[in-house]
C-alpha cells in the first residue's frame, strides 16, 4: 500500500467530507481532545449536541451540552462530515493532534478505496517464502495486505500460520513479534524456519523466556507466549517491532488483566497488528469487542455504546444479531473468515500435519531416571546374550516412549481443547495407559470416551455410541485398538503418541476417512522436540521438512515410509548418546 502526504493525496479517492474542510466565520461550538478518555469532545449549542446524539448514539453517554466521539479514524471522518454543517473551533492546544487525526482518517479512506482495486489473490515475493499457497490462502494474503490491522478467523486447519508468514514475507515486516499460546511456541519456530527466507538465509528466531525482561539478541522473529506478556508490559512497546501477530487471539477475550493491558499497549505501538483465531468468540458475542479492541482500538466504539447498540443494553455482552455484527466486521475489512466447507474443493481428501509442541523437560528427565541403570548395562555389559540384549532394548524403548507421551500430554490436551472449542470432532490416539490417564484428567470437562483395551465390550460400544450420537466430541483410542471401528463423524484425527508402523497410523486415520466421504479429514501428528518422537518421525517419514501439509500432501518415498526392524536398537543408541543429560 502506498502512503501519501497531504500534498500527494489523490483527491478523487477521498469522500467529499474528507477533502479540504470549508472555512467559515461562524462556529457552533468547540472541539477538544480528552486525553484520559481518548476521545474528542464537542461542546456547543444544544442544537449541535442534540444533533450529535441523534445521529451518533455512541456520543450520548455524556452530560448535557456535550457529545463525545471515540478517537478512531472512522469516527474522525464522521466528525469531519458533521463539521460541514456545524463548523467547530478546535482548541488551540489540540490543533496539531486534530490535523494528524484528520490526516489518518484520509489515509484510511484512501486505503479502503485502494483495497477494492487490488488483486483478490496475491502471492509472496519469489525467494522470500518457500511454500506454495492454495488459491483461498492467496485470497487470505491479499486480505492481510489490504488491512494492516485485522482478524484472520479461518477455521482450524486452513493454514492461518502459513498465511501470516506469507504476509510477513510480503511486507518485509521484520523484526516481528509472534505471540502464541505456550504449547505452540515451538511450532511457530519450526514453521518460520521452514517457510521464510531473508536474503536467501533462514530467519533468525529468538524465543523469549521468563517473566523478567532482558536484553534481546538480534533476530528477525521473536516468539513469546501469552503468559509472559505481563512481565514484559513496560518493555515491549519500546522495542522496534514492525509487526505483531497474536495467534489464537481469543486468549485476549477478557479485559481487565495485566496480560490484556500489555497486549493493548504493544498493539498501540506497532504499525501492523494481525490476529489469528478460528474461535474469536467462546461464550458471548460481546467478547469480540475485547478482541477487536486489541487489533484496532475502539473500532466498535466504547463498551457502553457497543453494548447498547449491538447487545441487549448497557453492559450486556449478548449480541442481539451476531450475523449482522459479523457481516459488518467483514464489510469494514476487520475480519476474514472461511470455513472448511467453503474451500473444500481446494483441499485434498486427507491432510496430514506435523505439529511440534512444547513439553516438560523436567518431567521427562524424572521419568527416565529409573531406566538409566538399564541404559548403562546395555552400553557396557559385554556378557549380554543377543536375546537378552534385544529384550533390554525393547524394555528401554517402551519406557522412553511412555516418558515422552506423558511429558507432552498436557500440551497435547491444550491442542485438543482448541480443536474442540472450535467445533471439531476429535479422535485422539495414544499408546500407553499412563498417557491415557493424563488425557482423562486434562480433558475431563469434555467428557471424553475411551477405547484403550481396559474397557469391557459393552463399555467400548457405549463409548462409540456416545461419540457417534454427539454426546461427546472426543474419543480417546489406543493406537492398536482401532480395528473395525467406523467413526466417520470425526473431523480430526490427532496422534498424541506415535507407533513404529505407518500401517497403524493409516488404519487409525481410516476410522474416520471412508471412500465417498465429502469432507477433508485433518490428521495431526503432535511431536515433541526430544525423547522418542525424533527417531520415530524419521522411521515414519514424518520429518516436518518432508511433510507439506496444507501446501500439498505428497506421499513419503518407500524408503522413508518403511518401518525397519532395527528401530528399537537405533532408539536405544540415541538414548545412550543423550543419557548424560538426564542423570
Amino acid at each position: 500500500m502506498n502512503e501519501f502526504t497531504q500534498d500527494t493525496l489523490p483527491q478523487e479517492l477521498l469522500p467529499p467530507y474528507l477533502r479540504q474542510l470549508p472555512q467559515t466565520g461562524r462556529t457552533y461550538g468547540t472541539l477538544s481532545y480528552n486525553r484520559r478518555s481518548k476521545c474528542w469532545v464537542v461542546k456547543g449549542d444544544p442544537s449541535v449536541t442534540e444533533m450529535c446524539k441523534r445521529l451518533f448514539p455512541g456520543s450520548a453517554g455524556s452530560r448535557r451540552g456535550e457529545a463525545r466521539f471515540t478517537a478512531h479514524r472512522r469516527m474522525v471522518g464522521d466528525l469531519c462530515w458533521l463539521m460541514l454543517r456545524f463548523p467547530l473551533e478546535v482548541a488551540a492546544r489540540d490543533r496539531a493532534m486534530w490535523d494528524k487525526a484528520v490526516a489518518d482518517a484520509r489515509q484510511h479512506a484512501i486505503r479502503k478505496e485502494q483495497a477494492a482495486l487490488m488483486p483478490q489473490r496475491m502471492t509472496p515475493p519469489e525467494g522470500a517464502f518457500t511454500g506454495e499457497l492454495r488459491p483461498f490462502q492467496q485470497e487470505g494474503l491479499a486480505f492481510l495486505l489490504q488491512h494492516d490491522r485485522c482478524l484472520l478467523a479461518d477455521e482450524m486447519g486452513l493454514g492461518k500460520t502459513v498465511q501470516a508468514l506469507a504476509y510477513l514475507a510480503s511486507t518485509d515486516s521484520f523484526p516481528a513479534l509472534v505471540i502464541p499460546p505456550a504449547h505452540l511456541t515451538r511450532n511457530w519456530t519450526e514453521e518460520a524456519v521452514r517457510f521464510l527466507r531473508l536474503k536467501g538465509e533462514m530467519p533468525r528466531v529468538h524465543v523469549i523466556r521468563g517473566l523478567k525482561p532482558y536484553e534481546l539478541p538480534e533476530a528477525d522473529i521473536y516468539i513469546m507466549h501469552y503468559l509472559l506478556l505481563r512481565g514484559w508490559k513496560e518493555v515491549l512497546p519500546s522495542l522496534p517491532f514492525r509487526a505483531v501477530i497474536f495467534d489464537e487471539v481469543q486468549e485476549l477475550r477478557h479485559a481487565g488483566t495485566e496480560k490484556y493491558s500489555a497486549a493493548s499497549l504493544l498493539s498501540e505501538s506497532c504499525e501492523r497488528v494481525i490476529g489469528l483465531s478460528g474461535t474469536p468468540i467462546y461464550n458471548t458475542g460481546g467478547e469480540i469487542w475485547n478482541v477487536i479492541n486489541i487489533l484496532d482500538f475502539h473500532f466498535l466504539g466504547d463498551w457502553e455504546s457497543f453494548s447498547r447498540e449491538w447487545c441487549y443494553g448497557y453492559g450486556n455482552a449478548v449480541v442481539v444479531k451476531p450475523d449482522l455484527l459479523g457481516a459488518y466486521l467483514r464489510c469494514e475489512g476487520l475480519m476474514l473468515r472461511r470455513t472448511k466447507q467453503e474451500v473444500l474443493r481446494e483441499l485434498p481428501p486427507k491432510r496430514r500435519l506435523v505439529q511440534e509442541l512444547d513439553w516438560n523437560d523436567k518431567l521427562y528427565a524424572q521419568l527416565m531416571e529409573p531406566v538409566l541403570p538399564d541404559l548403562m548395562r546395555w552400553k557396557s555389559d559385554g556378557t549380554l546374550t543377543p536375546q537378552t540384549r534385544a529384550m533390554l532394548e525393547e524394555s528401554i524403548s517402551q519406557h522412553a516412549r511412555q516418558a515422552t507421551g506423558v511429558a507432552k500430554a498436557p500440551y497435547v490436551c491444550q491442542f485438543v481443547r482448541a480443536l474442540l472449542d472450535s467445533g471439531e470432532k476429535v479422535l485422539l490416539f495414544a499408546h500407553h495407559h499412563q498417557v491415557m490417564d493424563a488425557y482423562k484428567k486434562e480433558l475431563k470437562h469434555y467428557s471424553p470416551g475411551f477405547i484403550t483395551g481396559r474397557e469391557t465390550v459393552n463399555a467400548k460400544a457405549m463409548a462409540v455410541d456416545r461419540f457417534m450420537a454427539g454426546r461427546t466430541n472426543v474419543l480417546c483410542i489406543s493406537l492398536r485398538a482401532a480395528s473395525g471401528l467406523n467413526l466417520q463423524r470425526a473431523t480430526c484425527v490427532v496422534f498424541g503418541e506415535l507407533d513404529w508402523s505407518p500401517a497403524v497410523h493409516s488404519q487409525a486415520e481410516d476410522r474416520a476417512h471412508r471412500m465417498g466421504q465429502e469432507d477433508s479429514l485433518l490428521c495431526y501428528y503432535l511431536v515433541s522436540p526430544q525423547g522418542s518422537d525424533a527417531v520415530m518421525q524419521e522411521a515414519l517419514g514424518l520429518k516436518v521438512s518432508q511433510f507439506v501439509g496444507l501446501m500439498g500432501d505428497t506421499p513419503a518415498s518407500p524408503a522413508e515410509s518403511a518401518a525397519a526392524a532395527s528401530q528399537a536398537r537405533r532408539h536405544v543408541e540415541q538414548l545412550v548418546a543423550q543419557m548424560e543429560e538426564y542423570k
